[in-house]
């Protein structure tokens, strides 16, 4: 709380200067701290600009951080619900309530006054100014400081900043294009309101996550919410892959699989299993994700609320989230991901996937399970893609077979792989990559690279068995109204 208090004096401070810096008085005024002031003093006093840095990971899981009343307003993990469902992947199976009907029915991605459009827009681009405070604050885009401290925050403020625009490219441009004009740019020292091409979106996120890598290298962090080594190596991994570049994604989704988390263990993936459950941070698969404790408050807007047929929530009461029933079966009977989801009264639902402990229908009121934003198997799977597209089939069957060993089977998973090449072999990467990550917001971004069509099934409640090409209109989000009616370097959508 010190720290944050301290923070906030000081931006205040620079917040006051403004550009009017340039028209006082020459001679020094001691009593006001400066942005070259504040830059100086954070080397020997980091704690001065962390509670900026807090703030960010706080703000990746505040409900209603946008809007209020929007009880999808939920930071990172509500815009990771709306990417499911545009994947087809997760069906909206029954709708008592609402929320998610405008996204199911693919109506939102088509109405740039639709409240999701706000919500994600202004979600990552206030993540971007918080980013930009910190990162100017640590000395600028081009500092290198010495402080292993400053190091640390400067790196996860780079990383932070560019997670925010990794996701923006991907929401709002339908398929990669370098010269296409896409979003506004603003990296603390430029400020541009109109549209940059889409390669100077991606050129910022490159820097940003290569220096974030040389400056977190060595740092041990102490929660799982904080950005490390791997977690930015994994973004640059997914940033070369949507740009085409296999071949320097294959580099970072191999670095952070050697990076020494295991996989998932069989127990591990579905109930019950023993330490079965999405819903524990201290996972060791989990790279990245926050630790929901009680005195946090988390109740039904929450992502567990729109989600867990064990929590008091949305899913249990009338909106109920499940896997398309296309997917579900596509999965071979013998792997154990198949009984992940539910039968009975909760048909298709993820309840031995994403379960509160205590299993009890709606029992969870005060939530006090996790939240997950990454883990290893995003980059076994992200590698096999990158070699199969590659040209190394050899490499993305054996990755492939690692993983699935504990799926399947070994001999079942050496037999499935085998025999594969080509097209076939891309198509199976991508067909496990949407039965392996369900309900993790990750399938969307291999829909997008891969130019996927969207097939859904039956259990829709809206737009059942219809097909969507992957660059149409409904599978990406719109600039939304209110920054059309306020910004007036922009007045067409992408």
């Amino acid at each position: 709380m010190k720290r944050s208090i301290v923070c906030l004096i000081a931006f205040a401070s620079l917040s006051i200067m403004g550009c009017g810096e340039d028209f006082l008085d020459p001679v020094r005024n001691t009593n006001v701290i400066t942005s070259e002031d504040f830059a100086d003093f954070s080397e020997q006093n980091p704690e001065l600009i962390e509670g900026t840095l807090d703030g960010i990971a706080s703000f990746m899981i505040q409900d209603q951080g946008i809007l209020d009343g929007q009880h999808y307003d939920l930071g990172h993990k509500g815009v990771d619900i709306w990417l499911d469902m545009l994947s087809g992947d997760m069906s909206l199976a029954t709708s008592s309530y609402g929320w998610y009907n405008g996204v199911s029915n693919l109506v939102a991605t088509v109405d740039f006054t639709a409240t999701e459009n706000r919500i994600i827009w202004d979600y990552f681009y206030k993540i971007v100014n918080l980013s930009n405070s910190v990162i100017t604050s640590a000395g600028g885009n081009d500092a290198d400081p010495e402080g292993a401290e400053v190091r640390r925050i400067l790196g996860q403020a780079k990383a932070s900043r560019a997670y925010a625009y990794f996701y923006l490219t991907q929401i709002f441009q339908r398929e990669y294009d370098p010269a296409q004009p896409i979003l506004p740019y603003y990296d603390g020292e430029v400020a541009n309101a109109a549209k940059v091409p889409a390669s100077e979106i991606y050129d910022l996120i490159i820097a940003d996550l290569t220096h974030a890598i040389d400056l977190l290298d060595g740092y041990t962090r102490e929660l799982k919410n904080q950005i490390d080594q791997p977690i930015a190596q994994g973004f640059l991994a997914y940033t070369y892959a949507a740009m085409g570049n296999y071949a320097d994604a294959k580099i970072y989704a191999d670095a952070v699989i050697n990076s020494g988390y295991p996989l998932t263990t069989a127990d591990q993936l579905a109930f019950p299993g023993n330490g079965s459950g999405f819903n524990d941070i201290n996972t060791a698969s989990w790279m990245w994700g926050f630790d929901l404790t009680e005195g946090l408050g988390h109740q039904l807007i929450d992502w567990w609320g729109q989600i867990d047929y064990f929590t008091y929530s949305y899913a249990w009461a009338g909106d109920s989230k499940a896997i398309d029933d296309g997917l579900y079966a596509l999965i071979p009977a013998n792997d154990i991901r198949k009984t992940q989801f539910g039968t009975a009264n909760a048909p298709l639902m993820p309840i031995n996937k994403f379960f509160d402990p205590g299993r009890a229908a709606g029992g969870q009121y005060i939530i006090t399970t996790d939240l997950i934003f990454m883990r290893v198997e995003e980059f076994y799977l992200l590698s096999a893609e990158a070699a199969a597209k590659t040209g190394d089939e050899g490499a993305a069957k054996a990755t492939m077979i690692e993983l699935l060993s504990s799926r399947l089977g070994s001999s079942e998973a050496s037999s499935y792989m085998s025999s594969l090449s080509g097209t076939a072999l891309q198509d199976a990467i991508y067909l496990q990559t949407r039965i392996e990550l369900w309900g993790e917001g990750k399938v969307y971004f291999a829909l997008k690279r891969n130019q996927k069509p969207v097939n859904r099934g039956t259990n829709h409640v809206f737009r059942a068995g219809e097909s969507f090409i992957a660059n149409s209109d409904e599978m990406s989000f719109e600039i939304p109204q209110n920054e059309i009616d306020n910004n007036p370097s922009i007045s067409e959508q992408n």
